[in-house]
């Protein structure tokens, strides 16, 4: 069976190629795009790059070597995770939105972190 943060990673990668390609993924949780509203160009973008990022991370931690450079990886993705549940959880206009979405974030750092605590396979 996989390692569970090289599944984690695998969860990251196909959530950014999605947010690349589907922006609404993540407008509408956050509250920045109605169900049938288009995203608009500045939201679509950085939501575009957000998803790159994802993207690399999640790759990194898929490709990784066991021991340091993973535990880099995952690293990576916790300081991502945690960064987004300071800013959305704090800047989004709608304070429910504000809570799920920094819960949300926390809790996939909150695994991911706990995934190194794992026997390290190769």
């Amino acid at each position: 069976m996989p390692h569970l943060t090289r599944l984690l990673g695998l969860a990251t990668a196909g959530y950014g190629a999605a947010i690349i390609a589907r922006p609404e993924l993540l407008a509408r949780p956050c509250g920045l795009a109605g169900d049938r509203e288009q995203v608009s160009q500045a939201p679509a973008l950085l939501i575009g790059a957000i998803g790159a990022r994802d993207l690399a991370s999640g790759v990194a931690m898929v490709l990784a070597p066991p021991g340091r450079a993973r535990r880099i990886a995952v690293g990576v993705r916790v300081l991502s995770d945690s960064a987004d549940a300071l800013l959305f959880g704090t800047r989004l206009p709608d304070p429910g939105k504000r809570r799920f979405v920094a819960a949300f974030a926390m809790g996939f750092a909150t695994l991911c972190a706990a995934s190194t605590l794992l026997p390290d396979e190769g």
